[in-house]
């Protein structure tokens, strides 16, 4: 089988396609045919050994997939050969073939195509278990999303929409403005590119405070980080909760006086964990995405698609932030 293999640590221009021996399915493991794999922000920095996970090399990318089940291993119940379906590996995914545990893979819906697929469960599944489990979103609150037209971030947006909540989107450049509004955003509020010097960081701050209104945000949810992160939380309400998502701008340091002046809570989110520890109550926000992506509430945004071949292409235009939506690998 071909398959974009990292061999040493460094940028997506490092990835080379190689030729493998075709994995085999184990006891309590399918193996999948690959049709899609989606991009993630995990997958920049995996291949330069900067994840926290740090698989052995040589190893191919490509965290969430969707394909059709190949082989069906020992003990495995409830799937068939030839059955559509979607999940998250946490690597290997940019191949022809990966092996998976079979505990881990739910269902591609008729009448969704594998694209669509693999660029629903890791953005949709981050959202919904830091809105609802660690943000405590309800209808009537106030919603600011930053990074609002990446994947996490129009993930929030719609799901933010659904529970209720009026959704202030922030974003770096109109185009994005348009797409976030479109995902039914309420209100939408540009930002500047950082990094930010202390004057710059104040008037971040109240760009922020204006959008939110005079009461703040309930809830902040961050997949940026960097010099973005301070000046949100100074547009937080009483009480409100900080979601922390994502770094892509870099690791922040938090005044924690403005925690005890707003009362307020930072959260960590880190779904792939929550998933492996309380798989059951994973699988019931699956089963309400899938609810709320027949309904129409949700859609997965793909902006861009690239071959296998060309998957380090993909995987640069996450890195460099200008993707909205979702990156895509297909493979015949």
């Amino acid at each position: 089988m071909k398959a974009l293999l990292s061999h040493s640590p460094g940028g997506p221009e490092t990835l080379t396609l190689d030729e493998l021996p075709d994995p085999v399915a184990g006891k309590g493991e399918l193996l999948v045919s690959v049709r899609a794999a989606a991009v993630n922000f995990p997958d920049t920095l995996i291949i330069e050994d900067k994840y926290q996970f740090k698989p052995a090399r040589p190893f191919a990318p490509g965290g969430e997939i969707a394909g059709e089940v190949e082989a069906v291993g020992e003990g495995v119940e409830g799937w068939s050969v030839g059955d559509r379906l979607i999940a998250v590996p946490g690597w290997g995914g940019m191949a022809e073939k990966v092996v998976i545990n079979a505990r881990t893979a739910y269902r591609l819906p008729d009448g969704r195509s594998f694209e669509e697929g693999a660029a629903l469960l890791l953005t949709y599944a981050t959202s919904i278990h830091a809105l609802y489990d660690r943000g405590h979103l309800k209808e009537g609150d106030t919603l600011l999303v930053l990074g609002a037209a990446g994947g996490v971030g129009l993930a929030a947006v719609e799901l933010g929409k659904a529970r209720g909540a009026r959704v202030v989107a922030a974003v770096s450049s109109e185009e994005k403005a348009a797409a976030a509004k479109a995902a039914g955003a309420d209100d939408v509020v540009v930002y500047p590119r950082g990094p930010f010097d202390k004057d710059g960081s104040k008037a971040l701050a109240q760009l922020f405070k204006d959008a939110v209104g005079p009461d703040g945000a309930n809830v902040i949810y961050d997949p940026v980080g960097g010099d973005y992160a301070e000046p949100a939380l100074r547009s937080i309400a009483w009480e409100g909760r900080y979601l922390v998502v994502g770094f892509p701008a870099g690791i922040p340091k938090l005044p924690l006086n403005l925690t005890l002046l707003k009362s307020c809570d930072v959260s960590g989110v880190f779904w792939g964990a929550f998933a492996a520890r309380d798989p059951k109550a994973n699988a019931a926000h699956v089963a309400e995405l899938f609810r709320l992506w027949e309904q129409g509430k949700i859609a997965p945004r793909i902006s861009a698609s690239y071959p296998l071949a060309q998957g380090g292409e993909g995987i640069a235009s996450l890195a460099n932030r200008n993707v909205i939506g979702k990156v895509v690998i297909t493979l015949d």
